[in-house]
């Protein structure tokens, strides 16, 4: 049985409460196990590495606790999957670069904010097999993205609340490692309505989290 460690808290218009109880939800249902917590102390848990097989940021912003960080960074370099989505992963912990590193991408804008766009699948990966191209009424995310990173969906900007922007093609889905960790990230899901009224973003999630957890060492019975 894979085991998941939620961290949830931060900016609470991501609605990280909600969205990660859907998302615990479905990794139950595949049979997982989630251990949830409203704070980053448990990352200081004696055991973390073999405790846990992937640990699902839910973040926005804020400020990682310094040995929680290490203790996070070092777990997965070590082999414990990371997964998550949208700001609460990859809008979390602006000012640490290393954490940046680690999950492939960093948001910086969402031109016109939740505008109407189209998400394109462009891989046949386990993660997004069998699903076809769709619409979504959600943010926008603009990131800065590691060139590394196994891009598994995309959406293009078309310009009309930033015309410099226009026909730029955005990593929206992707899987890549951090030492000998699998990552995964999903810029969709910006609030529990999204997951809701587009359940195959909330199917991404759970596919890609399980994913990154496959890669664990972590012995279990």
């Amino acid at each position: 049985m894979k085991k998941a460690l939620i961290f949830r808290g931060g900016w609470a218009g991501h609605e990280p409460v909600q969205t990660s109880d859907m998302v615990a939800e479905g990794l139950r249902k595949q049979g997982a196990e989630v251990d949830i917590f409203d704070n980053q102390e448990c990352l200081l848990q004696e055991g973390l590495e073999e405790k846990y097989d992937v640990i699902i940021p839910v973040w926005t912003m804020g400020t990682l606790i310094p040995e929680g960080g290490k203790a996070l960074l070092n777990a997965v370099r070590n082999g414990v999957g990371l997964g998550g989505w949208h700001g609460g992963m990859c809008d979390a912990f602006r000012d640490n670069t290393e954490y940046q590193f680690m999950t492939g991408g960093q948001w910086v804008a969402h031109p016109g904010n939740a505008i109407d766009y189209r998400v394109r699948i462009t891989s046949d990966d386990p993660i997004v097999r069998g699903m076809d191209d769709f619409d979504m009424h959600s943010e926008q995310y603009y990131m800065h993205v590691d060139p590394g990173n196994e891009v598994l969906a995309v959406t293009r900007f078309n310009g009309e609340h930033c015309p410099w922007i226009d026909g730029t093609v955005m990593p929206v889905v992707w899987k890549r490692m951090y030492g000998k960790g699998r990552v995964f990230y999903s810029s969709l899901g910006h609030n529990a309505e999204d997951f809701r009224r587009v359940p195959r973003i909330l199917e991404i999630a759970v596919r890609g989290i399980l994913w990154a957890a496959d890669g664990s060492p972590r012995k279990t019975c």
